[in-house]
């Protein structure tokens, strides 16, 4: 078995690394922390999340940030489902030893660090750390995943986007004058466990937020090469994305020829579903699937892509769970079908 730890256990996206990790047939979850001082710690993880009562009998550590290098050589692998400022400063003690680091923050996945700290507010001291970081697209970047020490677990927004738009960039069908413009919205669990007034459940109506200045759109530009127009909402449902991206194409490109793009790198990638309608967000919830569908204009060249999946599966949890796989040489959806 390999030997599995989580540091972040007790919100919303270590719940569902802890739920398929102790369902999955080769890794075992030997350890779940939470933050020192943490109101969680030590109790049953049954206890801090019900809906796992009786699958573990794990109970929460308190961190010891002085212990991270030692956990760092004792786990094969570990799961950092931590604050963006957690996963930045803990990296240099876990990186360069045994176990491989799949961290779910944003601390690592943007390659420019001056970009980085203009978008989330303090500088970045691990350059050598940041430019080694995989980043973990797992229908995009297998090759690269599977000899990875260190890798960046995509954001919610920009896995959604990116499966819709990274089929017509690759093929370089975008009209390079007319850029894509994602609308997406999320479920109220994507902003975390802590409770907020902006996102208790009651005062969530639906919303634009970061509005030309979210952190995830020099994210989705960095994978997909081109720059886009990001607009991320707030939904009053629980959990859950829906991303409808409009792209206009370069003339001559023709509805088979994005048929093709999408069958060709998909067909082999079952966490995708092409759709022949277009998805909600009820057929992904509690899956680790993305569903896609898109509709093409060839007189006006616009094509719209519509693109669903779950922010804490797809889009944090699962995808990590697919990139461990990838890393200890399994096929990428073990444990998650």
């Amino acid at each position: 078995m390999i030997s599995t730890c989580i540091i972040g256990a007790s919100g919303y996206t270590g719940a569902e690394l802890i739920k398929l990790i102790v369902h999955h047939p080769l890794f075992s979850l030997d350890a779940c922390y939470v933050s020192n001082g943490s109101a969680d710690s030590n109790k049953p993880i049954g206890s801090v999340h019900p809906q796992l009562s009786a699958q573990t009998d794990l109970v929460t550590i308190a961190l010891n940030p002085d212990d991270l290098v030692q956990m760092a050589e004792k786990f094969d692998a570990i799961f950092l489902a931590t604050p963006h400022e957690a996963s930045h400063d803990w990296a240099a003690a876990l990186s360069g030893k045994k176990a491989k680091i799949f961290d779910l923050s944003g601390a690592f996945r943007l390659q420019d660090a001056q970009v980085f700290e203009s978008f989330y507010g303090f500088k970045h001291e691990h350059a050598d750390i940041l430019s080694n970081a995989i980043y973990g697209l797992a229908e995009w970047h297998a090759d690269a995943i599977k000899t990875a020490n260190f890798v960046a677990v995509p954001g919610c927004y920009p896995t959604a986007s990116l499966l819709a738009i990274k089929p017509m960039t690759e093929a370089d069908f975008i009209d390079p004058a007319v850029r894509p413009v994602i609308n997406a919205t999320s479920g109220v669990s994507g902003a975390g466990r802590k409770p907020s007034m902006t996102t208790s459940y009651y005062e969530v109506s639906l919303q634009a937020y970061g509005v030309l200045g979210h952190r995830h759109t020099p994210e989705i530009e960095d994978y997909c090469g081109t720059q886009v127009i990001f607009t991320p909402h707030l939904g009053q449902f629980k959990r859950g994305i829906l991303a409808t991206i409009t792209m206009r194409l370069r003339e001559g490109v023709k509805t088979s020829d994005i048929q093709q793009r999408y069958e060709q790198h998909y067909a082999n990638q079952p966490m995708v579903r092409l759709r022949d309608s277009w998805p909600k967000i009820d057929d992904v919830a509690n899956t680790s699937f993305c569903d896609i569908y898109w509709k093409f204009d060839e007189d006006s060249r616009y094509l719209v892509v519509s693109s669903a999946i779950d922010n804490l599966l797809k889009g944090a949890a699962s995808q990590a769970i697919q990139c461990a796989n990838l890393v200890f040489n399994q096929p990428t959806e073990t444990g998650l079908l």
